[in-house]
Order: structure tokens, then C-alpha cells, then sequence
């Protein structure tokens, strides 16, 4: 905080105290911000600056550590977004001679320090995401938020955060209905690209699984020789229709944690697969 968006820091001036206006404006919106989400009229003592107010509130020992995932996560959006905007403002650069660090530099070292300390938790693109094994997070979630961060794929990319916020906050059920969610809009973002037919209203992962392969977004030959290519792609439906998608009955169904990460895991690598194919295809074409 204190290298990539400044301290509160008192300047004297004419005999006068003052604050840095713009560090003072930015630690103003992030507290306003979460305390209106966690329902607080101050994270810290009363009349404490804004800025003390969050350092307390993350040092605190009783705070909750969803919320001090939350304090990080607004924190971290700000400088991804607003310092990195600020930074690129000329009329700006005076206000924030103090930075010495770059809104990547800080991100990096946010999401080594996790790393560092054994907490599964990495910020990308505006949000803290749950990771329970690093190697899958690196190599399959992280390249399917990169895919899906183009501009087609916003919904789906909306859709697939949507499912890692919920499992952040140990909502499996939900986490599953929208990792599937993602799986079809991925899918349905393909044929509109493609101009290949499907009905946007009726046609479930199943019926869209049949246009891709029927058009041979990934090659006949590759089909044939993996037979199970495409059990593994009907694997998130499978999971949603048996744990979220209907009627639980009398008894509550209870979803455990592993099987929601599956669906995430399983749900990153058939984006990646369809969206790398649909690459290749689209430059195969050209």
C-alpha cells in the first residue's frame, strides 16, 4: 500500500498540516467503498483518517479473513485501476511523486507473497481468486481467464468469475450452475462467431457439444482418437444435473468442496481446448 498507492501522509505548508489531497481522496473511496459492503459506518476508531481505519482493520485479529480478503482485493483494484490511471495522467504526476512501485510490480509481489506463505489466494483482473493447486491455477485457470478476457467472450468470462466468487465464499452448488454457465456461453459465443445454428433458447451443453463437433471445431481425425473427448467435455453438465440443476427433494444435497473444484478445473480446461481451437480455426481460415 505504501509504495503503490501512498500512505497518509501529513505535508507542512505555510505553518499548516495538510494531507495529501489525492492519497487522502483514493484511502477516502476504498474505506466508503467497504464499509458500505460489510455494513460498517467505520473500519477503524472514529475520526481516525481513512487510511489508519484499513490498516487497523487488516491488522486486527479479529477480523474475519474473508473480509481481509476483501480489504486486498479493493485495495488491488485500486491500484490496478485507478493508480495504473492516474500514473498515465500527466496533470497527475506531481500528486503521486511518492509511488515506487508500478500497479504489475505490486500485483506481482502481492500474488508471490501468497505464494510464499501457503495462502491459496492469487488477484487477477480485479479479483482475489481461490487457488487449491498451483500448478492447475497456472497452467488451466489462469490461460482460460486470459482467453475469455477478449471482448466476445465477455459473458462468459463474467460468468466464470462469478463461479470462482462463489466458491471463495464455500457456495458450491452456486459455483457449479455458473461454472456451467460458462462452459455454454463459451460455447455459444463460438457458433455466433462461426455462423453455425443452434437455438440460444433451448439448446442445453449437450445439444451445443454436438454443433462444435459436428463442425469440426476440433478435427475429425483428433475425435476419433480420443473417444472420450467427448465425455470429458459433458463432464461440468454432468456434475451440475446430479448436485445443482434440479430439484433437490426432501433431503438437502450437500455439494463438498473437492467436487466444486473439479467443475472449476474440468470447466478452465474444456474453455481453453474450445477457445484455443476456435483460434486456430479462425487463423486457418485467413
Amino acid at each position: 500500500w505504501s509504495s503503490a498507492i501512498g500512505l497518509y501522509r501529513e505535508q507542512e505548508r505555510f505553518g499548516i498540516h495538510l494531507g495529501n489531497p489525492l492519497v487522502n481522496q483514493l484511502w477516502n473511496e476504498i474505506h466508503y467503498y467497504l464499509a458500505r459492503e460489510l455494513g460498517l459506518f467505520n473500519l477503524g476508531s472514529k475520526g481516525e483518517n481513512y487510511c489508519y481505519q484499513c490498516q487497523s482493520f487488516l491488522l486486527n485479529k479479529d477480523t474475519p479473513i474473508d473480509n481481509i480478503l476483501d480489504l486486498i482485493e479493493v485495495t488491488f483494484r485500486y491500484i490496478d485501476k485507478e493508480i495504473r490511471e492516474l500514473l498515465q495522467s500527466y496533470q497527475y504526476k506531481d500528486h503521486l511523486q511518492d509511488i515506487r512501485q508500478l500497479p504489475d510490480e505490486a500485483i506481482s509481489e502481492l500474488n508471490h507473497r501468497f505464494r510464499e506463505h501457503g495462502i491459496g489466494y492469487q488477484y487477477n483482473n480485479g479479483q482475489i481468486i481461490r487457488v487449491d493447486s498451483g500448478f492447475i491455477h497456472a497452467e488451466v485457470v489462469v490461460p482460460a481467464l486470459s482467453l475469455l478476457s477478449s471482448q466476445q467472450f465477455k459473458g462468459a468470462e463474467q460468468e466464470f468469475r462469478s463461479a470462482h466468487q462463489h466458491y471463495r465464499n464455500q457456495k458450491y452448488k452456486e459455483a457449479i450452475v455458473d461454472a456451467l454457465k460458462a462452459f455454454e456461453s463459451t460455447m455459444k459465443t463460438i457458433c455466433d462467431e462461426c455462423t453455425w445454428s443452434y437455438d440460444p433458447q433451448k439448446d442445453s451443453a449437450r445439444k451445443l457439444i454436438d454443433v462444435v463437433l459436428k463442425n469440426e471445431l476440433v478435427p475429425l481425425y483428433l475425435q476419433n482418437h480420443l473417444s472420450s473427448l467427448r465425455s470429458v467435455l459433458e463432464g461440468v453438465p454432468t456434475i451440475r444435473n446430479q448436485t445443482s440443476g434440479h430439484g433437490q427433494g426432501s433431503q438437502p444435497i450437500s455439494v463438498p468442496e473437492h467436487l466444486a473444484a473439479f467443475a472449476l478445473h474440468l470447466t478452465a480446461s474444456n474453455i481453453v481446448l474450445l477457445v484455443e481451437a476456435y483460434k486456430a480455426k479462425q487463423s486457418s481460415s485467413k
